[in-house]
């Protein structure tokens, strides 16, 4: 087989998620940054809220870029799910690059048919409400965010 069919986030997709993550930090009494990228870690999608920290454009996207590139939600664990200490946070973000891999909650893949289509990354509430926000975003547009029930 040469080719394969696929699908794609688009730009409304992105806007729907943008959205729904902009609505709820307001309402919580938070400006947020949000990041949306494509299944490469491309740029769909980035705002920051009024009132919202420069730093955070930057923690949005690298948390959205490795929620696509690992395909599945950012947090302090290994690929097996294992704890992971501060030194080894710290060598698979050098190892990854620069903006490719964090251990800081709030970065969804956005799953569809099994397949990884994407990523959002929120940052700029605490770390459980940015991860609640990128989480709901997924949903809202009758997405998932496992795979396999990772």
């Amino acid at each position: 087989m040469y080719f394969a069919d696929s699908k794609r986030l688009t730009l409304e997709g992105a806007r729907k998620m943008m959205d729904t993550v902009v609505e709820e930090a307001r309402r919580a009494g938070f400006a947020v940054a949000v990041a949306i990228v494509d299944a490469g870690g491309h740029p769909v999608l980035i705002q920051r809220m009024d009132g919202g920290r420069f730093h955070t454009v930057h923690s949005s996207t690298t948390k959205a870029v490795c929620a696509a590139s690992n395909m599945r939600p950012t947090t302090a664990k290994g690929a097996a799910a294992q704890p992971l200490d501060t030194m080894h946070v710290v060598g698979l973000a050098l190892a990854a690059g620069p903006g490719r891999w964090t251990a800081m909650e709030g970065g969804y893949p956005i799953i569809v048919e099994g397949v990884c289509i994407g990523g959002i990354g929120v940052s700029g509430a605490n770390w459980e409400l940015d991860d609640r926000l990128a989480r709901e975003a997924v949903e809202a547009l009758g997405a998932g965010w496992k795979i396999d029930g990772r």
